[in-house]
Formats: structure tokens, C-alpha cells, sequence
């Protein structure tokens, strides 16, 4: 998949039976529809492919993905009815459909949307030096890219809640210790582990490993669509608020938002 510079957005490689999903718009790999898309149909065409057993999803640059990029105005695309669904939850659910395991190597900030792509993956390698955020509400708006399923999913409605109403930033450390993440490496250590950690899945029988991810993960692309579909409807109501364009005012000018609440 390229971008309109001619770019490479999505690289695909393989090492033995575990093929490497690069994401590669450095430095902070922000996201938007065709780079979804791309790691959509990459995804797609190793769930075809039976060299592939298992993915790590990786980054070039200094970010795993900081999300949208709230500066570009078509970030947040208008919706042609205040409930339709964002397209770009769309290609998520693509990315979710995939029947092999993947891997996550989070070698820096994933914030957001960002964050959302790490929990695509069913484990997430990481490092001291990572960021993650669900900065939705200090932005001033409801949270998307199915986070409002998967990361109560998987460190509990208490521990999400806090990171959601906040907005606040932790490290690996604090990732690993709340079951956001499942290993702490060192930075340079990252992708190396989460290929040794999906070497390791791959030896495994593909079609017992597929089939018990299958029973494990039972519901879970039907409940990320219909979390997207809520997302969705929330999200184009506080994109015409003023707490909406405050938040992104006050993140580019890199203060503390003073919302009003309408």
C-alpha cells in the first residue's frame, strides 16, 4: 500500500512462518484511512497466505502510532449522517477479522487510535520508554477505534475507566503491571522479542492454534463492531462541540484544555 507521496505506508516481510506488518510513515506514524487500509489488506492476504502462522505488527520511527493527526483536517472526516460509522472503523474491523495471532512490538508511544491498533494484537512486547494514552476525553471527545471493547476487555472496566476519564499517559512499566502489556524488554530489544515470542506460536500447530484462538476470542469481532458503531455515533456529536475544538486547540498549544462543557 503506498501513500500519495509514493511511500511505501505498509511493508510486509517474512521470517520463517512469522510475518513482519511494518507500519512505515516515521516519525510518529500517525494514522488515517489508507494506512488502516493497508494494514487491512496485508493482514488479509497473510490470513490467505499458509507461509504465515503467525504476525508482528511493528513501526519505523520514533513512535508505534500517535494516533490521528488532529493538525490535518481530515482527521476527523464528516460523517454524512450523525450515525454513520467512521470508514476508517471499517478497515479496524478488517484488521480484527484476522484469524492468525499477532504480535505487538510497541517500541514507542502508541496514543489513541494508536493504542487501539496495539490492542488489535492478541500480546504486545514493550519497553520501558513506550507511552500509552487513551487521550480521547482530555481531547474532548469520546473513544474509538473499539476501545471502549477491547481495553476494558483486557485490563478490567476499573483500570480503563481511570485511563479513559483521565487521559493519562504510562509507561511499559505500568503497562505490564496492569496487563496492558505482556513483556519489558529494552527499547532496542522490542521487535527482536515479539518475532522470538510469534517464532515461538508458530511452531505450534496453525490449525489448532487458529481454531483455540477462535473458542478464546468467541464474539469478539461482533462486539468490536458494535462498539465501533456506538463510537461512531458519539464521536460525530462531539465533533461539532467547543469542548472538541478546545481540546485539539489546547493539545497543539500544549496546555492544560479549559472545556465548558458544551
Amino acid at each position: 500500500m503506498n501513500d500519495t507521496a509514493g511511500s511505501p505506508i505498509v511493508g510486509v516481510d517474512f521470517e520463517g512462518n512469522v510475518a513482519l506488518v511494518e507500519i512505515r510513515r516515521p516519525p510518529h506514524n500517525f494514522f488515517d484511512i489508507p494506512m488502516i487500509q493497508g494494514l487491512a489488506d496485508a493482514f488479509e492476504a497473510l490470513d490467505a497466505d499458509p507461509r504465515c502462522r503467525a504476525i508482528v505488527l511493528c513501526a519505523q520511527g520514533n513512535s508505534f502510532c500517535a494516533g490521528a493527526n488532529f493538525a490535518n483536517r481530515d482527521a476527523t472526516p464528516p460523517q454524512k449522517s450523525p450515525r454513520a460509522v467512521n470508514p476508517l472503523y471499517f478497515e479496524a474491523i478488517r484488521l480484527v477479522s484476522c484469524a492468525k495471532p499477532v504480535v505487538a512490538a510497541v517500541h514507542g508511544p502508541a496514543i489513541g487510535g494508536g493504542m487501539g491498533l496495539a490492542l488489535v494484537a492478541d500480546f504486545r512486547v514493550t519497553c520501558a520508554e513506550a507511552r500509552f494514552s487513551v487521550n480521547f476525553n482530555r481531547l474532548g471527545f469520546h473513544p474509538g477505534f473499539g476501545l471502549s471493547f477491547t481495553l476494558p476487555r483486557l485490563v478490567g472496566a476499573q483500570q480503563a475507566a481511570l485511563l479513559f476519564y483521565t487521559g493519562r499517559r504510562i509507561g511499559g512499566e505500568e503497562a505490564l503491571r496492569i496487563g496492558l502489556a505482556d513483556m519489558l524488554v529494552e527499547q532496542a530489544q522490542v521487535r527482536a522479542k515479539a518475532v522470538e515470542l510469534a517464532a515461538e506460536i508458530a511452531v505450534s500447530s496453525p490449525i489448532a492454534v487458529q481454531s483455540t484462538r477462535a473458542t478464546l476470542r468467541a464474539g469478539f469481532v461482533e462486539q468490536f463492531r458494535l462498539a465501533v458503531a456506538r463510537e461512531s455515533i458519539e464521536q460525530n456529536a462531539h465533533f461539532k462541540t467547543a469542548d472538541f475544538a478546545e481540546g485539539v486547540k489546547a493539545m497543539a498549544e500544549r496546555r492544560v484544555p479549559r472545556f465548558e462543557g458544551h
